[in-house]
């Protein structure tokens, strides 16, 4: 899984009120299209969220799958990795926050997914840029409007 998708946006808010967003899995229901449900099952000391289950419903995928998220100390970085999942054999992704002064950022978004059904790797890379795209945009209206 070599091969990512990556785009970025430029958020009007500070890095850790766009962290503050990411951080609050359980709100992504109603601000990131596709996400029906989420449970953490653990959280670190922090109260971050470390292994989270999901629920999508994203056209294409349906999926219930469990990440893994590694938080960094700057609060600057959120990575995850794929544990389990039914159509999703594995995910990897992060968000990456860059400070643009005290009232932008600049939000970074990797990702790479395989999926357990045969899929051409263009059409999977498309399928990952709507993801992130889409994802990006929500982000920035959920982070703006807050």
């Amino acid at each position: 899984m070599a091969e990512r998708t990556e785009s970025s946006i430029v958020i009007n808010a500070p890095a850790d009120r766009v962290m503050d967003v990411i951080a609050d899995v359980l709100a992504y229901p109603e601000w990131s299209e596709g996400v029906r449900s989420v449970e953490i099952l653990t959280t670190y000391e922090d109260l971050r969220p470390a292994d989270v289950v999901f629920v999508v419903d994203a056209g294409a995928i349906k999926d219930t799958y469990q990440l893994e998220y590694d938080w960094t100390s700057d609060n600057r970085v959120v990575t995850w990795t794929l544990t389990s999942g039914e159509m999703l054999k594995a995910m990897d992704g992060a968000y990456r926050l860059t400070e643009n002064g005290p009232s932008a950022t600049t939000v970074v978004y990797q990702l790479s997914v395989d999926v357990s059904i045969p899929m051409i790797g263009m059409i999977r890379r498309k399928a990952e840029k709507v993801i992130v795209d889409t994802a990006l945009k929500g982000l920035k209206e959920r982070v703006e409007k807050s």
